[in-house]
């Protein structure tokens, strides 16, 4: 019996790859996937043999994968970001049990959208932080927007992934709007739209404002907590330093 890996690469450019991505990559026999992902790695990885299926066949090519490793091929499942983060390493997991297989399956991390987004606008990730999908297409509108207003009372920095789609216009000016219940409008908040990839945008924005900027299905949004500033063209939020160590914070004002 072979063995499948679910392998996180990352945003999408080879410096964002892993050594232990690489590895894998490079040692196994078959690479299968979205055909998005599949079309990325091809770049870097162009003698490898790929099965790439669209999106929504997630069931069949998780399926596919286990019987190939069940045929002796050693198989990599790919994902971009971290494979375990809205990845491909749960449904692997429910396939192998509902197969009743045997085959192994090691989980590969990777960067995941949050942290490259947040390298790229500073530091506004460096407190307690939540991430939300904004997406109803495995969970339901209003448990999403609880999740956002529970994000809100705990004053968490929130990183929304699937911000807004040609069908989701406003799901983002709703969360926003939620979010204001608990914090300033003027509140930080930063996006990247394609975070390590050739085409890789950002920009800063408030909250009061976000609602109508300019963000897609390829965006990553971070709203800061009610502490975080921007200093210099960066998102920083205050981890409590300035108050252990008295040196001064929050755009250089003392509290």
């Amino acid at each position: 019996m072979g063995k499948l890996y679910a392998v996180g690469f990352g945003p999408g450019g080879l410096e964002y790859m892993t050594q232990k991505c690489i590895d894998v990559i490079k040692s196994v026999d078959v690479i299968t996937g979205y055909t998005t992902y599949v079309d990325i790695m091809k770049q870097y990885f162009p003698d490898k043999e790929y099965i790439a299926s669209p999106m929504m066949k997630e069931i069949d090519r998780c399926r596919m994968a286990i019987e190939l490793a069940e045929s002796g091929k050693t198989v990599a499942m790919i994902s971009s970001g971290d494979s375990g983060i809205y990845g491909m390493a749960g449904i692997l997991l429910e396939m192998k049990h509902e197969m009743k297989s045997d085959v192994e399956i090691e989980t590969v991390s990777g960067i995941t959208a949050a942290s490259a987004a947040s390298a790229i606008l500073g530091a506004p990730l460096m407190h307690d932080f939540t991430i939300i999908s904004l997406s109803d297409l495995m969970t339901p509108l209003d448990l999403i927007m609880k999740r956002v207003d529970c994000a809100g009372q705990g004053d968490f920095i929130a990183c929304f992934y699937n911000p807004k789609s040609k069908k989701r216009v406003d799901y983002l000016k709703r969360a926003a709007d939620i979010l204001m219940k608990y914090r300033d409008g003027s509140t930080p908040v930063g996006v990247v739209r394609n975070a390590g990839r050739e085409d890789e945008t950002s920009y800063l924005t408030t909250l009061d404002k976000i609602g109508e900027s300019p963000v897609d299905m390829f965006s990553i949004v971070i709203i800061g907590n009610s502490n975080t500033y921007v200093e210099d063209g960066k998102m920083i939020t205050p981890r409590g330093y300035s108050d252990k160590y008295g040196f001064a914070a929050n755009g250089g004002k003392d509290e």
